[in-house]
Order: C-alpha cells, then sequence, then structure tokens
C-alpha cells in the first residue's frame, strides 16, 4: 500500500478555509482531518480528540522540545499544533488527511514533510475580504485592521505553494481543488506499489 496523501490548505483569514474543507470532506469522505492541539480552553461545544486535543502550556512545550509537532504557533497567547505522530499513522496506513493552518504553520510542514500538496486559498479581491471579515461580525476595527494587513503580507507566499484557488464562489472553488487531489493521487511516484504490482503478474 502507498502512503496517503497529505493536504495542506491555508490562505489569508476569511479566505473560506475552513468552508472550503467542509465541502471537500462532504464530497470526498474518505478523507481524514487532521486534529491539532491546543492550550487555550475548550468553547461550547467543541470535544476532546474532534475538535482539538486540549493540553496545557507545559506539556505543550515539552512536546516541542521533543520534536513532537509537524508544525506549530503561538497564535494571541495561545499555542496550536500538528501532532506528527497521528498524522504519519494515518499517512502510512493509507490514509488521506487534511490540514487547514495558516501559513507559518503550512511552510514549517513543507519544511518537515515536503510530499505534501500544498494549496493557497485567494480571496477574490481585498476588498471582498475585508467584507467578509466584517460580516462576521466577531472582530473590532482594530483587529479587522491587523487582520487585512496581514492579508496583504501573505499574499507574496502564495508562490510557495503548490497551487492557488481562487475561492470566488466556493463550490467551484471546492471542485477545483477536488481535481487537484485526484490529479495528485494518481501521480505515478504515488503509485509504486501499484506498479510493481501489476509488473510481478
Amino acid at each position: 500500500m502507498d502512503e496517503g496523501l497529505l493536504v495542506v490548505i491555508s490562505g489569508p483569514s476569511g479566505a473560506g478555509k475552513g468552508t472550503i474543507c467542509k465541502q471537500l470532506l462532504m464530497k470526498m469522505g474518505y478523507m481524514k482531518v487532521s486534529v491539532s492541539a491546543t492550550t487555550r480552553k475548550p468553547r461550547q461545544g467543541e470535544t476532546e480528540g474532534i475538535s482539538y486535543y486540549f493540553i496545557d502550556e507545559e506539556e505543550f512545550i515539552n512536546r516541542i522540545n521533543n520534536g513532537e509537532f509537524l508544525e506549530y504557533a503561538k497564535v494571541y497567547g495561545n499555542y496550536y499544533g500538528t501532532p506528527k505522530e497521528e498524522v504519519f499513522k494515518q499517512l502510512k496506513a493509507g490514509n488521506d488527511i487534511i490540514l487547514e493552518i495558516d501559513i507559518q504553520g503550512a511552510l514549517q510542514v513543507k519544511k518537515n514533510y515536503p510530499k505534501g500538496v500544498f494549496i493557497f486559498i485567494l480571496p477574490p479581491s481585498l476588498t471582498e475580504l475585508k467584507y467578509r471579515i466584517e460580516g462576521r461580525g466577531t472582530d473590532s476595527k482594530e483587529v479587522i485592521f491587523r487582520r487585512m494587513e496581514c492579508a496583504y503580507d501573505e499574499l507574496n507566499y502564495a508562490f510557495e505553494y503548490d497551487y492557488v484557488v481562487l475561492n470566488d464562489h466556493v463550490e467551484k472553488a471546492t471542485e477545483k481543488i477536488k481535481h487537484i487531489i485526484l490529479a495528485e493521487k494518481n501521480r505515478a511516484i504515488r503509485n509504486k506499489a501499484i506498479i510493481s504490482k501489476i509488473r510481478e503478474k
């Protein structure tokens, strides 16, 4: 059995990463989502081991020192990270994994696991992006301003990814990513076991 596919999806806040990932899981039910670890407290409705692995800061730092994260970052005072062992276990079993993370994390994953497929979600425009962020109704004007500044800078990192997908319509963007994943799964380099098996017959 060949290794599963690690699909890393990221982009600016408000680009629609989360919505696209939910759509992908509905359309490609065999794919699994990587569960991150965090030091922040659980929010209402969140479940341990499904939403996140909730651990304290001391344990998180110990895991960093032990090299147990594929990527990690400290965001607004809390640590977030992707447990390496769980991801590699799933990939080795032939399962495909979706990893929705920020750009900082994606670049760490690319360094630690370059075999992944890296997809950058683009908003239709910065004006539309601001409209989406404001539409959430959860951020102050100062936070929105900082997010927009970050988004402008983050666009420079799009060239570090394998693919860019414009999210002007969620269904269209999801279909594009679906086709990217299917094409990647059919690369010869990813199907050594099948090729070897056929040669043996």
